[in-house]
């Protein structure tokens, strides 16, 4: 049987576990932490220079009146645990891919991920199992893929 992982991720935490049989035990092999995404949006933004009405010019920090401080967090987490995955895929690391995690942050993970990627997917649950223990984290696997 080919490896599977299981990538277990909201927008400041991720897991990444290996499943070789079925039904064996789940393998944490990385565990990711995006300590920025846990602060409260003032404290990100504390550190940004102040904002004045003419200051466009360079060091300014302005984000899309869509884009919240904690939201740019997130996509940025999105991107660093999306190349792990894209390096591991290149790297023959996994065969097939479970993503379990909320619908916001798997909306901005899928984004981050290759059609080469997409093809491994076998299966996607959108709950928040982050900080739930790994036999719970398995339970939640799909019975077939």
């Amino acid at each position: 049987m080919s490896k599977t992982w299981v990538v277990v991720a909201e927008s400041s935490r991720a897991k990444i576990f290996e499943l070789n049989k079925k039904n064996t035990p789940l393998k944490e092999l990385q565990g990711f932490v995006h300590s920025s995404s846990r602060l409260h949006e003032q404290e990100i933004s504390s550190d940004l220079p102040g904002s004045t009405h003419d200051s466009h010019g360079p060091g300014s920090h302005k984000l899309s009146t869509q884009t919240s401080i904690k939201q740019h967090e997130s996509m940025a987490f999105a991107k660093t645990i999306g190349r792990h995955i894209e390096k591991a895929r290149s790297s023959g690391k996994f065969q097939k891919l479970i993503l379990m995690s909320p619908p916001a942050f798997l909306g901005q993970l899928r984004k981050q991920l290759s059609s080469e990627t997409f093809k491994r997917i076998v299966s996607e649950i959108d709950k928040n199992l982050v900080k739930h223990k790994t036999n719970d984290i398995q339970a939640h696997l799909p019975y077939h893929f």
